[in-house]
């Protein structure tokens, strides 16, 4: 097993613990003002099911995936809502989404395999569909606390969807950490499926 992995199966509760509190409701305010009331939405990479169980409260149709067995089962067990366990790659749905919410998930991908990921995401959107996503900011891609991390600023994120066509970026901005003691400055983006 890769060792991000391995950290999330050794260090699920204590992962749970500290983000099923944080209050992320100005990232809500600029992503829900896309979604359709009672839309359709995958929180992908869903961690402690914080957003999916805020999101279903809201009354949108939520599914939610993770890649950690753990996490799952604990995101199920908070939310109400049944967690698939699935690698990023795996996504297969076609125009099922209105909008995907990626909460500090795709940074755990290698920036060689975004482009994939991306497009899988784009192709799993309804038209005109939205897509939110977040990355730790700097240019670090490697090894960090036990885990993969892919840090991003907004130009290597240009790079990256450039040559990725009906992506249109509609909005970027920077936020810092929200959680207790983390001192942790944030990139995030919204874009929208053509």
């Amino acid at each position: 097993m890769d060792k991000t992995g391995q950290y999330y199966r050794d260090n699920s509760q204590e992962f749970f613990d500290s983000t099923v509190n944080a209050d992320v409701t100005p990232l809500y305010e600029h992503f829900l003002k896309y979604v359709p009331e009672g839309g359709s939405i995958l929180d992908l990479g869903c961690g402690s099911g914080r957003d999916t169980g805020e999101f279903k409260k809201m009354g949108f149709d939520v599914d939610a995936v993770d890649g950690s067995k753990e996490l799952c089962e604990l995101a199920s067990e908070y939310t109400g809502v049944p967690v698939r366990c699935m690698d990023f790659m795996d996504l297969s749905e076609i125009e099922k989404y209105d909008a995907i919410w990626a909460c500090a998930s795709l940074l755990h991908v290698p920036s060689k395999d975004l482009p994939v990921v991306l497009a899988k995401m784009r192709r799993s959107l309804k038209p005109q569909g939205i897509m939110y996503i977040s990355f730790k900011f700097g240019d670090h891609e490697g090894e960090r606390d036990g885990r993969f991390f892919t840090d991003m600023t907004s130009e290597r994120f240009s790079n990256i969807i450039d040559g990725m066509p009906n992506l249109t970026k509609k909005e970027e901005w920077y936020s810092e950490d929200v959680r207790r003691g983390k001192n942790v400055r944030w990139f995030n983006v919204i874009l929208r499926k053509a």
